[in-house]
């Protein structure tokens, strides 16, 4: 693993912990129930992908509270700047994980063929 790699490694884990914390400060209680998976942030650490838990909502649902984080993003952003000191932070992507679904829909698939 490269210098840059471990860099990139160690500002995901930062933000995995930062980025819950901006959430509940926010005044939206709506926001504090969602629950992030994992982030992926580019190589030169000015973007990165918050991927959010589906759970159980309803696109509906999904498309508010990207919306609404949407309009949060500045706020969260700010949030984790000032907290480690940094001269910047990545600017954010909110998108829900739908790998978990289609890895359940392959494995049930695999279960049917099991059977037959």
């Amino acid at each position: 693993m490269t210098e840059a790699q471990i860099k990139v490694k160690r500002t995901e884990s930062i933000l995995l912990e930062l980025i819950p914390e901006a959430l509940g400060s926010l005044n939206d209680s709506r926001l504090h129930e969602l629950d992030v998976i994992d982030i992926k942030c580019s190589r030169g650490r000015s973007d990165a992908k918050v991927y959010l838990d589906p759970a159980s909502y309803t696109e509906a649902q999904k498309n508010e509270f990207l919306k609404l984080l949407r309009n949060a993003r500045p706020i969260v952003e700010t949030y984790c700047m000032k907290n480690q000191g940094w001269f910047r932070s990545p600017k954010f992507t909110f998108e829900f994980d739908e790998q978990m679904k289609k890895a359940q829909s392959i494995e049930e698939l695999f279960k049917k063929i099991a059977k037959e």
